[in-house]
This record gives structure tokens, sequence and C-alpha cells, in this order.
């Protein structure tokens, strides 16, 4: 059938297609960008969900990781000048409420959060602590946004010896391989540092004490210290409107509800792939597959196409909890007990690791959490187009909970027939019950709910398997230098021009597009090493030619 020959064919279009695709064409090569759904964007979208008037983003919401990263470095001047704009606080950022009405903030200046601890020791090693990371940021950054399994890790690993010394470096790899609740009872002698930022672990895919989240402590605090929390104005559907526009820019064809059936190898080489209406597509140079490794290596591609090795590893590749995401419309915006939660851009109802790690390990045993972590979004508060003059919104993350539910931890909720529509608005009462204890008031102020179930998650992204919306569990054995997989660390893959990017592959999940502008950048880096090559033997060629 059609036979159609782009220099690169990107399959997926979440953040890391749109990044690859966008770059590439930028330097000139010719991309087609496959999405198997009816829009692009993947986890990245945003609509009136509950009741006209209101504009909520349906999955994903924050980008810090988007705006400080090489990503953004290299298209965020044509996605402004294509309309996307950003909100953002200069005051409080986000903050965390217990059961007993402990609240602990984080203000956007590290000395104003760190000035709200009780122990003076405890701010001197918080901004100690900030003041490291800020020596060592483009060091680490270059190693989490890199390709580790290669000899470019050298620099940035050298780097990081040399800033630290031995036993500073020894420090970060300690970091690295211990849990949140070990790294700060280890660093801090009060609890507001574990309270603050242990519940943004779930936001990694990870529980208080699963590696590394004592390195990702520091890393949440110091970034959003520096970049704040951004929202897109008049919602995220509006970030992948720029996208589409400066996509559509620099030339790239973009199929929706293009279902890629199999990825064709000729030879060892990736060719192209088929449709599942038969349609063929070739690429000249590259295929770039945003998918999970399961999916890659058990469906995609031929099964000798791979080593049998690694087709075993995807086939037990761990995928993470799942996720439910509640939209509310509200009349007016949430009154918090305490009143200082007013103003706060994102608020988590935890007591820290405690409760925290209790709600993942229910979870981790299929129940449904008794006392989950609640994320509490009020993105209205940044951006009032949100909702209509006076009202508000509120985006509520649930990041504890089982793919397949046994049971309810509570005893309360019937989990016979798994994931209902029934079952999921039966939580979010649960889920809302909790808010309201915290913000009386709320439920006389609701004007429409709206329920995403684990279900809905996969059916709305193929990607994530079981509800789980990072892309597999990110603990330590299966990330960094072991993502996607213990025997393909890199996102070059096995077989010829075929490269792996998504949230399965390192750097992980979250919006910052890396895995898309490593792949783009070191296509480009091989591109303009052959034209080097190129230009090298052009002498010789001259030379044989004149001597026929």
């Amino acid at each position: 059938m059609d036979e159609q020959q782009p220099d690169a064919i990107v399959v997926g279009s979440g953040i890391n297609g749109m990044v690859a695709a966008a770059e590439l064409a930028g330097a000139g090569w010719s991309v087609t960008l496959l999405e198997r759904s009816s829009r692009i964007g993947g986890f990245i979208a945003s609509g009136e969900r509950t009741v006209p008037g209101y504009v909520h983003d349906t999955f994903s919401s924050w980008h810090p990781l988007f705006t400080t990263g090489g990503a953004y470095a290299a298209l965020g001047a044509d996605l402004h000048r294509h309309g996307l704009r950003y909100a953002n606080s200069d005051g409080v950022l986000t903050a965390s409420v217990a059961d007993d009405g402990r609240v602990t903030l984080a203000h956007r200046d590290p000395a104003q959060t760190a000035a709200g601890f009780a122990d003076p020791a405890d701010a001197s090693t918080y901004l100690a602590q900030l003041e490291r990371f800020g020596r060592s940021a483009a060091a680490v950054g270059a190693l989490l946004g890199g390709e580790l399994r290669s000899p470019a890790a050298l620099r940035p690993a050298l780097q990081l010896l040399r800033i630290n010394g031995l036993r500073g470096t020894e420090g970060w790899v300690r970091d690295a391989v211990s849990g949140a609740r070990a790294f700060t009872a280890r660093e801090y002698r009060g609890p507001e540092v574990e309270h603050l930022w242990v519940p943004w672990l779930l936001h990694a895919g990870l529980s208080p004490d699963q590696a590394p989240g004592g390195l990702m402590i520091p890393i949440f605090a110091a970034t959003m210290h520096a970049a704040g929390l951004p929202v897109v104005v008049g919602g995220a559907g509006c970030f992948v409107d720029a996208f589409r526009a400066l996509l559509h820019e620099r030339g790239v064809t973009i199929r929706t509800g293009a279902h890629v059936q199999r990825i064709e190898v000729e030879g060892g080489r990736a060719r192209g792939v088929q449709l599942a209406d038969g349609t063929r597509l070739t690429a000249r140079r590259a295929v770039l597959a945003s998918v999970t490794p399961t999916a890659l290596y058990g469906e995609l591609l031929p099964q000798d196409a791979a080593p049998a090795e690694l087709r075993a590893q995807a086939a037990s590749f761990r995928y993470g909890r799942a996720a439910v995401q509640v939209h509310v419309a509200l009349s007016r915006p949430l009154r918090w007990n305490d009143p200082r939660l007013d103003e706060v851009p994102l608020v988590h109802l935890s007591d820290g690791a405690a409760s925290t790690g209790i709600a993942c390990a229910e979870a981790e045993a299929g129940l449904l959490p008794r006392r989950p972590t609640v994320v509490v979004g009020q993105q209205s508060l940044l951006d009032p187009t949100r909702a209509p003059a006076g009202a508000a919104t509120l985006w509520l993350q649930l990041q504890e909970l089982p793919g397949t539910p046994l049971g309810d931890a509570a005893g309360e909720l019937d989990t016979s027939d798994g994931w209902t529509a029934e079952l999921a608005r039966a939580y979010a009462d649960r889920v809302l019950d909790r808010v309201a204890r915290h913000a009386p008031g709320l439920r006389e102020s609701v004007r429409g709910v709206d329920v995403l179930s684990p279900l809905d998650l996969r059916a709305a992204n193929v990607n994530a398997v079981g509800g789980d919306p990072y892309g597999g569990s990110a603990q330590l054995d299966q990330s960094f230098a072991w993502r996607p997989l213990a025997g393909s660390g890199r996102h070059r893959t096995p077989v010829e021009g075929l490269w792996h990017l998504g949230a399965s592959t390192h750097p992980g999940a979250g919006l910052g597009g890396g895995s898309g502008h490593l792949v783009a950048e070191q296509l480009l880096a091989q591109q303009q090493r052959q034209e080097r090559r190129r230009e090298a033997l052009t002498p010789v060629r001259r030379l044989l030619r004149a001597g026929r």
C-alpha cells in the first residue's frame, strides 16, 4: 500500500516524541510523527471536563522539569513564539499538611523556607545541601540527562569528582542508593524536610523507602526553588497547540489514528513501520519508538531482531503503582483551616514518610489506601483563566493505587469488579472528604466532579500499563544505567537505526522531554560525524576519478 520515506519516523507523540520530532526537523530532517490516538500530546491535555467555563489539565500539569531542561533550551523560544505562556509563583510554592493540621511551607526563596524549620541546624543543613547541589548541578544534570553507558558520561563523572572530592562524591552515591526516609533521618533532626519533600517522590513514581529517593529530595527542592511551579496559561492543551504549530512550521507530517503494528527490520536494520491498516512507511535514517520495552521487544519487533535475553528482560519489566485523577469545579476557591494554604499552588495532604509510606505499601499489596496522599493542585490561583470570576478549579492526583484492586484497606468499598466508574467515584468521595477536613465548605462549593480511573489512563495512553503513568517502576534497579533494561541501558537499541525513547527510558518519566532531546542530539551528532568523514574522503575520491 501507501509507501512514504521520511528521514525519521517517530512512533508516539508524548513530550519526548514531540521534542525529538521538532529538533530533528529543525536540523533539516524530514520527519513523520505517528500517534495511535486521535490527538497528539500523550499525557498533556486540557479541557472543560466538569462544567462549562472550567478548564482542567486532564493529566500532567506542572512544568519545572521542562523549563530547566535541554529541550526547553532548544525549543523554548520558538514555542513561546507560537503562543506558549507560563504562569508562576514568586511566593509560596508548595506545602504539606498533616492530619493533625501541621503545615510545612516551601517558598520560592530557600532562606525563607529554611527559616520555618524549628531547628537552626536543620536550616543550615538545608541551605548547605542546596548550595552543594548548585555547585554540582551541571555535572549531575549531564549525568542524569545523558547516556550513562557511554564514554561521554566520563566527563561529568570526573567533573563531579573534581568539585566534590572523593568523599563528597561518595556522598552523592550514598544518597542515590538511599530511600528518602533514610536520607532525611540521616541528615535532619526535625520533621520539616521529610514532611515537605517526601510526598514529592510520588511524582517520580517512588515511595519513601525506595532508592534513589535520597538523591531526588535535594533535586526536587533545588529545581523548584530555582524554577518555581510553572503552569501553562489557558491549560496544558495550549502547550500541545504550540508544539503542533512548531511541528507544522518545521514541516513535520503528523498522523493521528496511526496504530503501528510492526517495526520492519531488514538486514539487522530498522527500515520502517507497518500500520494496522496495512500502510507501510519507510525511514531513510531512523525509527524512534516512544513505547514501553514490553511493547517494543514483545510486540513491535520481529522475534529474531533482538537477543533472547533482552526479550526476556522486557517481558519481566516491572510497572509501578496506578493513579487516579480527580477534577473538581468549585464555586469559590478553597478556604483552608490554615489560611496560609489559600494561596499555595500545590498542597500535599500527608504526614510525610509515615502516612505516604503506609499508603504506598497498601497500594503495592493491591489495596485501596485508607488514608491516601492527596495532591491538591490549585492552578486557578496562578492562572485565573481556568475558572469563571470568583470560582476555582481543583486538580487532585492520587498516585498510590493498585492497577488491579484486591480489596480496600478501610474495608468500606467493594472492589470485586475491579476499577468500575462507581468504584472510582466512591474512592474520589473518600479523597474529597479527606480534603474537606482541612478545607471546610469544600463540599458545598462543588459544582462538578470528573474522575479518571487507571483504566481511563490506559485507554488514553497505551504506555500507561496497569494505569501506571510513569512508564514503569523507577526503583534503583530499573533506573539510570539499567533503564529501560539491564541488558540495554541506552536509547540506541541492538537493531541498527532503531532508537528507544519515552518515560520507560532514561532519564524516566516527567515533563522534561529528556529522552527525546537526548536521542535527537545523538542522531544529529552521528550525522555530523558522517558528513565529516565524507568531506575527508572527497579529495581521495577526486584523485581516484582523475586517475581512471
